[in-house]
């Protein structure tokens, strides 16, 4: 029965947006990290992205992309994907799972139009750079 499940909350884990440090490129790229803050590995990390919302009034969705990894460590940042800029005026959702104690959790990160903005930034751990962070 669904009632016998028990249902986890996910903990110690953050994903955060980060301006890229290289503007050699003349692209507006940042990047997005997953940050394990437990001290244990998790494992078995799927990772699925995507943006949506009105732009000039009209809907737009961007294609699904799908990351895997097998473990991250205790305390380790991994990175997921590059995001253009252009892409801020969308909502943008992380939704990620993955297996820690022999139990499977999930969940979604939802980064809210204007929320990748400067007047939100947090020094993220592990890189010691600012950007926007969700726990």
């Amino acid at each position: 029965m669904k009632k016998d499940i028990p249902v986890q909350k996910v903990e110690d884990l953050a994903i955060a947006i980060v301006p890229r440090t290289d503007e050699a490129s003349g692209e507006e790229l940042w990047d997005t990290f997953l940050i394990n803050l437990k001290d244990e590995s998790i494992r078995n990390v799927l990772i699925s992205s995507n943006g949506y919302g009105p732009i000039d009034g009209e809907d737009r969705k961007t294609t699904t992309l799908r990351h895997f990894f097998d473990e991250i460590g205790p305390l380790e940042i991994q990175l997921i994907e590059p995001i253009h800029k252009a892409l801020f005026d969308l909502t943008n959702e992380y939704w990620v799972s993955f297996t820690y104690e022999g139990y499977m959790f999930d969940k979604r990160y939802i980064f809210v139009r204007g929320s990748i903005a400067a007047e939100n930034f947090t020094l993220i751990p592990f890189i010691n750079r600012k950007g926007v962070m969700i726990r």
